[in-house]
């Protein structure tokens, strides 16, 4: 199965879901506080480790702003591939965040993702434990924090409007 993003969320999904933190800076304090967080994106992971902050759990997929980099962003043993083409979450995509969350727990986990992983946000609010946070970079405006005990109902919702293919 592999859901598909229809156009009305994509509008819903350009906005931030969360607290939107312009200055990468400024969440550092309340990242430090979470005893469990993801980050998803590369920019967003990068800017992480530049600051001696090791995501339990970090999806990537090589690029920033759909442009590709070079940098590396292996900071665990610990990696997972999968293929998750653009503007969908594929059976492989969600079956290796679970998998990876539960690992997570005990040692840090990496998904390099070959397409895009920018959807992966969704799977990640359901599965991760409520005392959890996820990161992820807002195109352009900064780093988005995700609560993830204040954000699971919504992105059930969110999840129920993809088309199923």
């Amino acid at each position: 199965m592999v859901l598909i993003l229809k156009e009305e969320l994509r509008r819903i999904l350009k906005k931030p879901m969360g607290q939107l933190f312009p200055n990468f800076e400024d969440a550092i304090k309340l990242i430090k506080k979470s005893k469990f967080f993801i980050s998803v994106g590369d920019e967003t992971t990068i800017n992480l480790l530049k600051n001696n902050l090791t995501p339990n759990l970090a999806i990537i997929d090589n690029s920033i702003q759909r442009k590709l980099h070079n940098i590396d962003l292996n900071y665990t043993e610990n990696v997972f591939k999968v293929n998750n083409p653009p503007g969908t979450i594929t059976d492989q995509l969600w079956e290796t965040i679970d998998l990876a969350i539960k690992k997570s727990v005990n040692e840090n986990q990496l998904i390099v993702v070959n397409g895009e992983e920018d959807l992966a946000v969704l799977p990640c609010c359901l599965m991760a434990p409520d005392y959890g946070i996820i990161l992820y970079g807002q195109p352009n405006q900064g780093l988005v924090i995700l609560r993830i005990s204040d954000i699971k109902e919504k992105a059930e919702k969110y999840i129920e409007m993809f088309d199923v293919k």
